[in-house]
């Protein structure tokens, strides 16, 4: 009986591409809330300026 992991295996056409789910990025981690908050924080700053003065 074989012993069975939680990874994925791929067929042997597949051997030798890169698996983008197994690599580790370095870049900040935001969650989706954030991004959303910081863009609307970004366009009231811009309605501001364009229409200040």
């Amino acid at each position: 009986m074989s012993k069975k992991d939680n990874k994925i295996d791929m067929p042997q056409t597949g051997a030798g591409l890169v698996r983008y789910f197994d690599e580790e990025s370095v870049g900040p981690k935001l969650s989706p809330e954030a991004v959303v908050v910081a863009t609307v924080i970004l366009a009231i700053f811009c309605f501001v300026l364009r229409y200040s003065a």
